[in-house]
């Protein structure tokens, strides 16, 4: 595996990479098969497809001629583990929102 300064987050910050990922997820696919997808050039998929195998988000083996790609989206728990701290941050904001404006209700009455 190649050695970069490219991340999680890098990887998941481009639409393309995004539907590549989503298109693995569901099932294994040649460079090829990918590549059929886009209205881009298939040495540009290369370079996303690339870049997602960088991050470790997928693999690439060859299968004579052909190399198949296959997710390997456990990585992604980097993104949720992320995530997970501001939805605490937000879920103790809402919690303290609802008991307010439940508080304002009870004035009402």
């Amino acid at each position: 595996m190649t050695t970069t300064s490219r991340d999680i987050f890098q990887a998941i910050s481009d639409p393309t990479r995004r539907q590549i990922l989503g298109m693995l997820a569901q099932e294994s696919l040649n460079v090829n098969a990918i590549a059929k997808e886009f209205d881009i050039t298939r040495q540009a998929v290369s370079l996303h497809v690339q870049f997602l195998n960088d991050c470790g988000l997928i693999v690439i083996s060859k299968h004579g001629r052909e190399r198949y790609c296959e997710a390997r989206l456990e990585k992604l728990s980097e993104v949720s583990d992320w995530i997970d701290q501001y939805r605490k941050y937000w879920d103790t904001k809402f919690d303290s929102l609802e008991g307010y404006l439940a508080k304002i209700q009870k004035k009402k009455k």
